[in-house]
């Protein structure tokens, strides 16, 4: 079983940037304050999430084979196809057709993708015909039920 993923779409590159307010500092569990007195700037979360718009897009992840590095099913992914895809760096890859999201490694000399939930094996790709989509490089996922989906 692998994770499934939904394309959503490619970064805009020529709509205006939506602007958010960026608190200055840290924010401490447990401790209140007044957010309005810490406010440092606009930020525009495209601006600081992508660093290769050209190259950047969108997927929604299905699954739950990437659990323990923190994507979960739903979580929008932020895939960047100029990145190099080496071992460590968790990939979008088709693999005999089929697209799965996993961490690129290898066992000895040969190339596997490996889940991050133990229930999953190894998935070597000797034998497979592999396509690398690209790089996820974020995931965002919603901290409340049913927003952002």
């Amino acid at each position: 079983m692998t994770i499934a993923l939904d394309i959503l779409g490619r970064v805009d590159e020529i709509g205006q940037p939506t602007l958010l307010p960026l608190v200055a500092g840290e924010v401490r569990a447990g401790f209140p304050s007044p957010a309005d007195d810490y406010l440092e700037r606009d930020l525009d979360l495209v601006a600081h999430l992508i660093q290769h718009p050209s190259a950047t897009f969108y997927l929604r992840a299905k699954g739950d084979s990437m659990r323990n590095i923190g994507i979960y099913d739903g979580d929008l992914l932020i895939v960047d196809r100029s990145l190099e895809p080496v071992p460590g760096r968790v990939v979008i890859m088709s693999v005999d057709g089929e697209l799965t999201c996993k961490r690129l490694g290898k066992i000895g000399q040969r190339m596997y993708l490996f889940a991050a939930n133990p229930e999953f094996k190894p998935m070597p790709l000797e034998g497979s015909e592999c396509h690398v989509w690209g790089v996820v490089t974020h995931n965002i996922h919603a901290h409340v039920a049913g927003v952002g989906r």
